[in-house]
């Protein structure tokens, strides 16, 4: 049996840290015994991207909020989806994830850290929302494991009623907001829907191969249903 190594201890503001841990090819990043995420199973991440950028009017040129770079397998998506006229900004609270990104996984990395289209933004994702009234044409929320979370309580606040409003004033009309999360949570869906958002709630395997355990995102459109979400 190949042993799981962990090989870097990442400080999270106001929360417990994350570990980096290497297991043969794979990397988790683990809090206390909890696996947030793992390399093996980047099938619902790739699909927040992927499905948001499905969404949008111009996607030519998007401007797009990511909140939490992870393993970077959303921006990746994201990057594949857009145009070159697209602006995306990552919101990463925990400089260790990033310095993981450029260190022990830059393989995986590649160059999205480093396309002309990206700027990535040490910060608060609540704090880039609250900055940007209408400014986005997506955000995009994988902070946590939902809703509920787990990382951080302060995290909470983004899925609050005010947070819910605040996202809601910095999309442009007809803007998306896709939220991840580990499972259902059918008192956030009705959330969404209270703070006048056009829900639509997907179902998706963790795995690309279409096993594994099955995520939830919900995309929430700033105004009418888009054709996508309507299907």
């Amino acid at each position: 049996m190949i042993p799981r190594e962990v090989i870097g201890v990442a400080e999270v503001p106001s929360g417990p840290p994350l570990r980096l841990v290497r297991h043969a090819n794979d990397f988790i990043i683990m809090l206390d015994r909890n696996e947030l995420m793992s390399s093996r199973m980047s099938g619902s991440e790739k699909a927040l991207g992927i499905m948001t950028c499905e969404r949008l009017r111009q996607p030519a040129t998007a401007r797009v909020l990511i909140g939490g770079y992870g393993m970077g397998f959303t921006l990746r998506a994201v990057l594949e989806a857009l145009g070159p006229g697209a602006r995306i900004t990552v919101a990463e609270l925990v400089p260790g994830i990033i310095e993981w990104a450029r260190g022990p996984m830059a393989a995986m990395t590649g160059d999205c850290l480093d396309d002309p289209r990206v700027e990535v933004r040490i910060d608060d994702v609540a704090r880039q929302i609250a900055a940007g009234k209408g400014s986005y044409d997506a955000i995009l929320l994988d902070v946590d494991n939902g809703p509920d979370g787990l990382t951080r309580e302060a995290n909470d606040g983004l899925y609050s009623t005010r947070g819910l409003d605040s996202a809601r004033a910095a999309l442009r009309p007809g803007g998306v907001l896709a939220i991840w999360s580990a499972g259902a949570d059918p008192a956030f869906t009705k959330r969404l829907k209270r703070a006048g958002f056009a829900v639509d709630e997907v179902r998706v395997r963790a795995r690309e191969n279409g096993k594994g355990p099955i995520h939830t995102i919900w995309f929430a459109a700033n105004g009418p249903a888009t054709a996508a979400a309507a299907e």
